[in-house]
């Protein structure tokens, strides 16, 4: 029988067809797209889209009990104030290997700064010899060294010219160090802090803050316009830009140390090397991850999670500027740590509530309050600015530009809330609308405890429209997210750092008008 060649090639083709089907790999499936980063505060995710109400918490709620380890065997002892410890030597030895300029950068100084301050002609120095190391108020008050004599027959062509006196902006002079100018910085952000200009969080930058809060100051103070005059002031008041504090036993009633899971540490594979940190960069502290709603409801106490978190908070600054300032310092710092801490008045949390906290009204000397750009909250008596402080909004789609009126203020507030979705806000230019997601109403109330960490920080500080006496569902409170207070969203109104908020409440007495002036759309040309 003939078979035709035509079939055979049908059905080795049908063969193949179905042995590529059985063999062939499965389709890969293509991943979803990775949702957009969430703009609300970590564990506020959804908690941004309810309603919540303000209420105090108990005055023996404020804090937590010492851990057993660290509560004292002697209470007359623990009630002693640590003695001051000395952080930067006064004194230096030179060691073998020494010269000038190493032991300069060791103490952030330059070369001519410490042959200044040593009397030295040159600079020859001998092992075992003894040179002394200016504190860092006394480097901030050297006067520059004056310039080299020019060299023979190179003389001004023009030796009639008036000599001009010394600056800092003389070519001859050495320039300072990134430290230095760092130093220089900070001294002026503590001065303007401790006279209620606040810049936020001191970091030692000169950033848009600190450049807006500047110019408010010397615009009230015009005899310090000039930055020099500006930096002599700062010096004579403060002597130091920097201070110390000793962690104590008692600080840890504040302080709920969070551990760091092991997925969040890097583990070096054997065999490879482990990478060293750049000179003259920090390795990046191991941070514990931040809670999820349902632990910060658990939570009878929202604390601090670190002693990191602790100091920084208490002496004004940015967590990550405090650690590379004690970058000797590890991730968990015991009882009896040394920092090296901005020169403010410190934030005292442990005395929070001791005094009232709105001072009572002077029609003598009226107060006014102004909200500027949503970033600065302006506070003048009498017709005079007695403080600025950074401001940020906290509720997504805040609105109400117009003339409030500051009600009472609530100290250690806590939060309540049954899920109940608030309303959403219109869409303004400030921000457009936005749908808070449905969720089922809870059947009883929870609570975010007090604590530096709630959501509204310290303070609450109730507001009415203009001639009503009904608080709103927004107000003036602190925050628990200092260094994103900016850029995350959350609950309340608008926010300040606990350390401001705490000083703004003890200026604003019931009844002060505050506006949150329209913003003025100029014409174009």
């Amino acid at each position: 029988m003939m078979r035709l060649p035509g079939a055979q090639v049908v059905v080795l083709g049908m063969f193949a067809g179905s042995l590529l089907a059985q063999t062939a790999p499965p389709a890969t499936p293509v991943p979803a797209p990775a949702p957009p980063p969430s703009k609300a505060e970590a564990g506020l995710e959804e908690a941004v889209n309810w309603k919540w109400s303000v209420a105090p918490s108990a005055a023996k709620d404020w804090g937590m009990p010492l851990p057993d380890e660290l509560k004292p065997k002697d209470p007359a002892a623990a009630a002693e104030d640590p003695k001051p410890v000395e952080v930067r030597p006064t004194t230096y030895e030179v060691q073998k290997g020494d010269a000038l300029v190493k032991i300069a950068r060791k103490f952030n100084m330059t070369v001519a700064q410490l042959k200044q301050f040593n009397e030295l002609k040159n600079d020859r120095i001998v092992i075992g010899q003894s040179l002394k190391i200016p504190t860092p108020g006394e480097i901030l008050a050297m006067e520059p060294p004056p310039p080299p004599p020019p060299e023979p027959g190179k003389e001004n062509e023009e030796g009639k010219k008036k000599k001009k006196e010394p600056s800092m902006e003389d070519e001859d002079y050495e320039p300072m160090t990134l430290e230095q100018l760092e130093m220089e910085t900070v001294l002026i952000q503590v001065f303007l802090d401790r006279e209620m200009f606040s810049c936020g969080a001191i970091d030692g930058k000169e950033g848009p803050t600190f450049q807006k809060i500047t110019q408010l100051y010397q615009s009230m103070h015009p005899e310090l316009a000039d930055p020099h005059e500006l930096r002599k002031k700062a010096l004579a008041e403060l002597k130091q830009p920097y201070a110390n504090y000793v962690l104590r036993a008692d600080d840890f009633r504040f302080i709920k140390v969070r551990d760091i899971p092991p997925a969040a540490i890097a583990v070096t594979p054997p065999g490879a090397k482990k990478e060293k940190p750049k000179p003259g960069k920090p390795a990046a502290p191991k941070l514990p991850p931040p809670l999820s709603y349902e632990e910060m409801v658990a939570e009878h106490f929202l604390g601090y999670a670190s002693a990191w978190e602790f100091v920084a908070e208490r002496f004004h600054c940015d967590e990550a500027f405090l650690r590379r300032l004690n970058d000797k310092v590890g991730d968990k710092p015991a009882v009896g740590t040394i920092f090296q801490v901005p020169n403010v008045i410190p934030y005292e949390i442990e005395k929070a509530g001791d005094q009232a906290l709105q001072p009572a009204a002077d029609p003598q000397k009226p107060v006014t309050a102004e909200i500027v750009d949503v970033s600065i909250l302006k506070v003048s008596r009498d017709g005079k600015l007695i403080a600025a402080m950074p401001l940020a909004s906290a509720r997504p789609g805040l609105r109400g530009r117009g003339s409030w009126t500051v009600l009472d203020a609530i100290a250690q507030p806590k939060l309540v809330t049954k899920h109940e979705p608030r309303e959403a806000p219109k869409a303004t230019a400030d921000a457009p609308a936005a749908t808070p997601a449905p969720a089922p109403v809870a059947e009883k109330e929870e609570t975010l405890a007090a604590g530096p960490n709630n959501p509204v920080g310290v303070v609450w500080i109730n507001l009415a429209k203009a001639k009503s006496k009904d608080a709103l569902s927004y107000g003036l409170h602190g925050t628990g997210i200092p260094a994103q207070m900016k850029s995350k969203e959350g609950i309340g109104g608008f926010r300040m750092t606990n350390w401001d908020i705490d000083r703004a409440v003890r200026l604003l007495p019931a009844g002060t008008p505050l506006v949150w002036p329209a913003e003025v759309v100029k014409p174009r040309r």
